[in-house]
């Protein structure tokens, strides 16, 4: 079995407006450097639209409605607030997005892959059930784990978010949930200002462990947080399948905020929960991209996280 990509040009088409951190130059950075020869043997797929039903697990009609409602082709773009906005192309390019989590689910599930990277835009874990929020339309990976819980009977499945935000719509979309498990690390004090330790999730809800990071905080404290308290809290928990929000805008030279990772500790990261996803869940792992607004650093990055995919 191999590591499959999830990707759909209409992602391209989701307009944010000049000098928007969260372009479509994001994930043409990723796709140049996916044309490395490492990866001419990575199985590419097309995302597929969500559902109504896949959606509907994570989100309200009335929002679905209103992120689904046609902009006009006129370069138009309308904000939904100061940081998030959609134009002609966004709605397609959320569908996708949100779709492509689900065929990953599906496509681990059904063994015809051993993990999924899913690289689309707009990112989702800052979405909540009734809000777009931090460039965030839907939910993506709450709704990849509603689907592996709701489709196919899991009854136990794990998002580990390593984003320098915290994913404060992935939380509470499966606060209430049960079977559900929610890790991050993030900067503390940083957009959306959520996610203190304090966070454990609902009574009879989702398993809920978050590590706040203090600005300036790089590889030893980063990892020390995962091998202290999340991945024993991980292990612990004996996930079906992992789900992962690769935010990889903890790098250093990232403009959005003040950690000082490096690509090697993407690539640690990534080792560490392949293993667990290899000891727990038969390898099965799904990774959909969330921020990185460095082109230079995300592309390596997310070369890193993928070349640890492939050969998990």
């Amino acid at each position: 079995m191999t590591t499959l990509l999830i990707t759909h040009r209409a992602c391209l088409q989701h307009d944010t407006g000049d000098f928007h951190p969260e372009s479509a130059d994001r994930l043409r950075a990723i796709m140049h450097i996916l044309e490395h020869e490492d990866f001419f043997y990575l199985d590419r797929d097309e995302a597929p639209r969500a559902t109504p039903e896949q959606l509907l697990r994570a989100h309200s009609q009335g929002h679905i409605d209103h992120i689904l409602t046609p902009v006009p082709a006129d370069g138009s773009i309308r904000e939904l607030d100061p940081d998030t906005v959609i134009s002609a192309g966004s709605a397609e390019a959320a569908l996708r997005a949100a779709g492509a989590g689900c065929a990953a689910v599906d496509e681990v599930m059904a063994r015809r892959c051993r993990n999924s990277f899913c690289a689309v835009r707009p990112p989702g874990h800052h979405a909540e059930r009734a809000t777009a929020m931090g460039f965030c339309l839907f939910s993506n990976a709450a709704i990849a784990a509603l689907h592996a819980r709701d489709a196919h009977g899991l009854q136990r499945v794990a998002v580990v978010d390593f984003d320098v935000h915290h994913g404060n719509g992935t939380q509470q979309i499966l606060w209430d949930q049960p079977g559900m498990f929610y890790a991050s690390t993030h900067q503390r004090d940083a957009f959306p200002y959520t996610g203190t330790a304090r966070e454990t999730g609902g009574v009879g809800g989702a398993t809920v462990v978050n590590v706040p990071l203090d600005p300036g905080a790089g590889s030893p404290i980063f990892r020390d947080a995962y091998d202290r308290i999340i991945l024993p809290a991980l292990r612990r928990f004996a996930p079906e399948l992992i789900v992962v929000s690769a935010g990889f805008d903890g790098h250093a030279a990232d403009p959005m905020a003040h950690l000082r990772l490096q690509v090697a500790d993407f690539e640690w990261m990534t080792r560490r929960l392949v293993a667990i996803a290899t000891e727990c869940c038969d390898q099965r792992l799904v990774s959909l991209l969330e921020g990185g607004y460095d082109t230079r650093a995300l592309a390596a990055c997310v070369a890193a996280h993928l070349r640890v995919l492939m050969g998990g």
